[in-house]
């Protein structure tokens, strides 16, 4: 457990409480309760220890108590009690898109609606348009989000689950049986939503490995348990799998649970036209091959270059290995610069300061500080006089620090007319400007595609945030033509962002490749809110990695100078 695990805990409690009916301050107590353990600098349990915790602003003595309990036990006997009298339904309802937790507790009081199948009735029927604050259009809306969770159904954030599958896999490789292992399926390939885990072992004692395994999940339910596979389920409903084989075969199941299934037919059919047959154990045929001691063998025995696990998506790959012409990847490391965070000045939950300090630990030599602007109401958008403040709190870190410059820039919403809600003088006092939008989703595609075009027009505009809205799993993306987005970009100099947040990863890594022949130029961003943020740039990276992008693709792998010549140049 660590404080985003207690934080995430408080912060449930507070939409349990809300869904309650119970005390408006009591719910944001817990909300700002889970907001200061998130954005502590200090060691969560080192405060618990010594019994400073109450001294921390947002933490009540009976919260701090609560902490201490789940910190210490695992387990918060005040949490469980909410969710024990919550009907597990509305814990479904809140998830769908638009439905905040007053609003699923008014459907249950007046309409009798507790979970999500009374929901998708009663919307379906009409039984919904009529009630206070509702309408048809909310009617139409809940339907569209409950058909975006269906489609998602079973399926989690890669970054909810990586993780779990990392502690597994470091715990394992431990044990003296273990002679290799790795984390599998389309994690391994990092996509950004999984049903499962795979976790691979290479070992001459499997039972012993098998029994290890076991006790690292207590709790899980066990559905099947064998000498070469070990299923279990653990108590949140995430399925696990461990294969157990030996050395010889590891290289061959690794590849086999690695790529997609129209990836593996394709090798699979490769080995046949040599005369071979390729399972998940072993190459088998009359005809001989050199020794298979890894992936890499593999593909060269089958006439390929080595092709990596982010890319075994059948888009292309097999031919361009064929080739020798696959690109030399991007890497968290080629990373040189961060260009999209948020402080407390906006809707940050970190100061500029403490952004500034874990961008240098992080080992980044420039940050871009990025704060909403004045229209974005909702995330406490910068004024003209606030945008002064924050410059004098740069020129003051630059001045000062010999490992990090902070660049001045602002993320400025796209109005619905096309326009910036910035004057351009203001604009003009910014070193860089990232554009997108927050507002109006609901526009038809060819008013969002004029809308976004025109901004990108802008001279002072250097980045495209977020460029089709969605979030994974909660909201599809707004109707846009992206392709007439990717030409204006790369005629205007424009950059695109891949957004690195877990729950955006937008743009999708599937249109990558497509935006990168129109020689779009793109930044791979956290679109960090906290100082801890810069931890989801490994998912930015793994996107980029699978749309074929590699180092000169991105423009924060630049020195500052040469990124910043880049984001000026239209001026």
């Amino acid at each position: 457990m660590d404080k985003h695990d207690v934080a995430r805990t408080l912060e449930e409690i507070s939409v349990l409480l809300e869904l309650k009916g119970e005390n408006p301050f009591k719910v944001r107590a817990y909300e700002n309760a889970a907001r200061a353990i998130d954005s502590l600098s200090e060691d969560l349990g080192k405060l618990i220890e010594e019994g400073t915790l109450i001294e921390v602003q947002g933490i009540g003595d009976t919260t701090a108590q609560k902490v201490k309990e789940l910190w210490t036990t695992g387990r918060m006997k005040y949490y469980e009690e909410l969710v024990d009298s919550t009907p597990p339904g509305y814990l479904e309802m809140i998830r769908v898109p638009g439905l905040g937790a007053k609003r699923v507790r008014l459907l249950g009081d007046t309409l009798g609606i507790t979970s999500l199948a009374d929901l998708k009735r009663a919307a379906e029927k009409g039984e919904i348009r009529d009630l206070k604050g509702f309408g048809e259009k909310s009617e139409k809306k809940i339907l569209q989000g409950i058909a975006l969770l269906e489609g998602g159904a079973g399926r989690r954030l890669g970054s909810q689950v990586r993780p779990i599958a990392e502690e597994l896999q470091k715990k394992l490789r431990r044990l003296p049986a273990v002679t290799e292992i790795e984390i599998g399926g389309s994690l391994r390939r990092w996509m950004e939503t999984v049903k499962d885990v795979d976790l691979l072992v290479a070992t001459e004692k499997p039972a012993d490995v098998g029994k290890a395994f076991l006790k690292l999940v207590p709790d899980a339910s066990v559905i099947a348990s064998g000498d070469t596979k070990i299923s279990v389920r653990l108590p949140d409903g995430l399925a696990v799998d461990l294969r157990l084989v030996s050395r010889k075969e590891f290289p061959f199941a690794l590849h086999y649970f690695t790529g997609n299934v129209a990836h593996n037919i394709r090798v699979r059919a490769r080995a046949l036209d040599r005369g071979w047959s390729l399972n998940e154990y072993a190459l088998t045929g009359a005809k001989k091959h050199p020794p298979i001691r890894s992936e890499a063998d593999l593909f060269r025995v089958l006439g390929l270059s080595y092709i990596e696990p982010e890319l075994r998506e059948d888009r292309g790959e097999i031919e361009a290995a064929e080739k020798d012409a696959l690109p030399e990847l991007i890497t968290l490391q080629d990373l040189k610069g961060i260009l999209h965070c948020h402080t407390t000045y906006s809707d940050g939950r970190s100061t500029l300061e403490e952004m500034a300090r874990a961008a240098e630990t992080w080992g980044a030599s420039y940050l871009g500080i990025t704060d909403h602007s004045v229209s974005a109401r909702y995330a406490n958008g910068l004024t003209e006089a606030d945008l002064k403040r924050q410059h004098q709190d740069i020129d003051a870190w630059n001045a000062k620090s010999k490992k990090l410059r902070i660049l001045k820039g602002a993320e400025v919403d796209i109005l619905p007319d096309g326009t910036l809600d910035y004057p351009d003088r203001v604009l003009g006092r910014l070193e860089f400007v990232i554009a997108s939008i927050h507002t109006n989703f609901t526009m038809g595609e060819v008013e969002m595609t004029r809308r976004v075009v025109r901004a990108l027009k802008n001279k002072y505009v250097s980045v495209l945030a977020h460029p089709t809205g969605r979030l994974l799993l909660q909201r599809e993306g707004y109707r846009i033509k992206l392709e007439e987005v990717y030409r204006a970009a790369s005629e205007e100099g424009v950059v695109i962002e891949v957004n690195a947040n877990p729950n955006r990863q937008d743009l999708d890594w599937r249109e990558l490749r497509a935006a990168k022949e129109q020689k779009v130029t793109f930044a791979v961003n956290p679109d960090a809110h906290v100082d801890s943020g810069y931890a989801d740039l490994r998912y930015g990276i793994g996107a980029a990695r699978k749309g074929w992008l590699t180092k000169k693709d991105v423009i924060n792998t630049l020195p500052v100078e040469k990124a910043l010549a880049v984001l000026k140049s239209r001026r």
